[in-house]
This record gives C-alpha cells, structure tokens and sequence, in this order.
C-alpha cells in the first residue's frame, strides 16, 4: 500500500496498487515498439493524466484526476484545456476524500462523457457536448461509490460505469435518467484483506458485444457479455495475475489482445486472449504508474498519472505492429 500525497496542499490520500522491451509476439500477436513521451504534465497542479479516449484525427482526449479537467493533447503534445468539471465543498469521496475526474469516453459526433467522483449528488456521469461549453450531469451515481472506467454503447444508447468501491457496474442510458445496476458479484468486488486497496472495478471498455472490467484488488480481467435483451450474461475471468492493472485497450476491435496498464509496477503487458501475458513498455520507455491504454490504428497511447513516483505524469505514444492472425 502506498501513501500518495495530494498535489498543491490538497490533502493526503491512499491508494493501493497492486530500454524499449521489443517482445517477441507469440502465435501472431501484435508487438509494441518506438515509444516515446510526446507529453509531461505537472503534479503539483493536479495534472494526473487518468484515462483517455481517442479523437478521430490521432489527438487525445484525457481527464487530469486531481485537477477536475478534460484536456485535449495532439500528437505533437499540444495541450487545451475543454473543461472543468465545478468545485465541490467538502468531498467525501471514498478511498481519495477530493473531487476527481475518472473515466471518459468519446461518442461518434464527439460528444464526450465523464465519470465525476465526489462523494456527493454531483457524483454521476457528466456530459461535454461537441461544441463545447459547460459540462452537465445526466445521471447520478451514488455518493458512497467510486465510479472510475466508462464505455459507450452507441449501438444500444446506453453507457457502462465501473464502481471501484461498491463492485458495480452501472448502465445508464446516454440521453440521461435513472441508473440500472446492471452487473454485480464478488468478482467485481475489492479486496478485504490486509493488503486491499479498496479499488475492485476499475478499468471498462466495451468490445465485440461484451463489457470487460479490471478488478485491481484481485489483478483479474472479466468479460460480461451483453445478452440480446441487454441485460449482463455470466461474469468470465480472462486473466489472472496482473496485480494493480487499471485501465486497458484492445489492439483493434477484432482481436481480444488486450495492453493492460500496471501502475504499480509501470509496466504496459500484451495479454492474449487465452491469459498469456508479456511485457511490451516499462518505466525505462517513460512510463510513471500508468493508468490507462488507448489503441488506434498501429498507435497505442499510455497515460501515467505519476501517483506513487510523483517525477512526471506523462503521455505516451508507440507503435503497434500487428501480426498475421492465421
């Protein structure tokens, strides 16, 4: 367990986690190379990269956890504030006690989504419309929850949020309204031992008809697949082992190989779809307790939010070589 101090006298708080590595790729899976830091961010101003989604043009779109923003960062690492999310009096987040910004995802027509935390009614899914102006809350999330990882369903209208203290995942409809706790159980549930940081459900990405989770506590990954009716199938286990993974992406929308974010460690690792799992980029490539991974194309992008090293929140980008699938 790490004690992780706030930046700019914001109050202490406590999470707990769990040379360019060219990997040779195993039975055609895609590999990870050129990596380099395109942006530094700084930690005393609450600029904590925590998760990302990705423009149509290559620039990325990324929520600063501490400093309550929505920023856009090109590939050149020009960086723009789009929006603050308000100020809360006196948070009661779990597990952080601030107000922070977690999950974000990108709609078609650019419409982004976040996930806001705060230990209050203001909790929920707030959204930012393509045009800009001020983010509005469509749909609240209990106050004594964490709500971290979100995906889109634009196909079905409805968005997905990862509960890392209540081991949860939440639907709700993307035009707004009332939540459905569409998925629970002890899978998705944090640790109680000694060693627990509190943080289950943590990263969420909807992909080939099924929402797949993190667990950070357990270092597990899950597949829930989306029944016709919409409701959650049976919660499967697709890997163990990956102590303090957060966040993740898919090499492309076909594959199930996963680039799975270790912030303890500062590692990125490729898990295939049968649980193998190597290291593709580590702390030597400029990663600083990554959070998250984002794939399009043949670029890949990490975000680190520096929370245990606290030298250089950072994005990274490198290529993917995909290999012949067989």
């Amino acid at each position: 367990m790490f004690r992780l101090p706030r930046p700019a006298g914001v109050t202490a708080v406590t999470l707990a986690l769990g040379l360019l590595v060219m990997t040779p790729a195993a039975g055609g899976e895609p590999s990870v190379s050129d990596p380099r830091v395109i942006a530094h961010f700084d930690f005393a101003k609450g600029q904590t990269p925590e998760n990302i989604a990705l423009a149509p043009d290559g620039s990325a779109d990324l929520t600063f956890f501490f400093a309550r923003k929505i920023v856009n960062v090109t590939r050149t690492g020009v960086t723009r504030t789009l929006a603050t999310l308000p100020a809360v009096a006196d948070p009661e987040t779990p597990l952080v006690t601030a107000a922070v910004v977690t999950g974000i995802a990108r709609a078609a027509d650019g419409t982004l989504y976040v996930n806001y935390a705060t230990g209050t009614r203001r909790t929920g899914i707030w959204r930012l419309a393509r045009d800009g102006g001020a983010p509005r809350q469509i749909a609240e999330l209990p106050a004594d929850g964490f709500p971290n990882g979100l995906a889109l369903d634009e196909r079905r209208g409805v968005l997905y949020a990862a509960d890392s203290v209540l081991g949860t995942v939440w639907r709700v409809p993307v035009g707004g309204g009332p939540r459905t706790a569409w998925a629970t159980g002890a899978a998705l549930a944090p640790g109680t031992g000694a060693d627990a940081s509190g943080f289950g459900a943590n990263g969420l990405r909807f992909h080939h008809g099924a929402v797949w989770v993190s667990n950070s506590d357990a270092g597990t990954l899950l597949r829930i697949p989306v029944r016709e009716d919409g409701s959650a199938g049976p919660v499967r286990t697709r890997a163990t082992g990956l102590a303090g993974i957060d966040d993740f992406g898919f090499v492309d929308r076909h594959r199930d190989t996963v680039l799975a974010a270790l912030l303890g460690s500062s590692e990125v690792l490729r898990v295939a779809p049968d649980g193998g799992r190597s290291v593709v980029l580590t702390a030597a490539d400029g990663l600083s307790n990554p959070t998250a991974v984002a794939v399009r194309g043949r670029s890949a992008y990490v975000t680190s939010a520096s929370y245990v090293e606290q030298d250089d929140p950072n994005l990274l980008l490198a290529r993917v070589h995909q290999r012949d699938r067989g």
